[in-house]
């Protein structure tokens, strides 16, 4: 089955760029990050804390059989409602340093959307580390998520 949400991360370098198109409304799209209920069900985690404004900050983690099994957190840089999020993202109890997202909100047509996140890591080697990860195919179970639940809101 293909891939909806798309990454790519050139080689030598410390980022990588994940887009994704959704047959959804721009601002239903951007809901989907700003709220916790439906972050938590599109994510599959637990969300602890969630301040969608400059300076505030976010935490969520994730747990199996009653136990934790992922923790992140960060900062929020800058929030700008239905077009951008800035923020810092942390892997708790993990070798991976903090990382920096840019996540850019684009509308398409009335009833479809893009997202574009630009991640930068601290070096390339931290990147492949992620990289190496089920992390794309994790990234487009949560994306195909997002879509079927969102759905139901329309």
């Amino acid at each position: 089955m293909e891939q909806k949400t798309k990454v790519s991360a050139e080689d030598g370098k410390q980022e990588i760029i994940i887009t994704r198109e959704f047959d959804l409304p721009l601002e239903l799209l951007f809901k989907a990050y700003e709220e916790p209920e439906l972050f938590e069900q599109w994510m599959g985690t637990k969300v602890l804390k969630m301040e969608n404004k400059k300076h505030g900050s976010y935490a969520f983690e994730t747990s199996y059989n009653g136990n934790v099994m992922f923790r992140a957190n960060g900062t929020i840089h800058e929030f700008v409602l239905n077009q951008k999020i800035t923020r810092t993202f942390e892997m708790e109890n993990t070798p991976f340093p903090v990382q920096l997202e840019f996540l850019e909100f684009e509308k398409l047509t009335d009833d479809t959307s893009k997202l574009t996140m630009h991640i930068v890591f601290r070096s390339a080697e931290f990147r492949n580390q992620l990289m190496q990860m089920p992390f794309a195919q994790g990234l487009n179970m949560a994306h195909d998520r997002l879509q079927e639940i969102v759905n139901k809101l329309t």
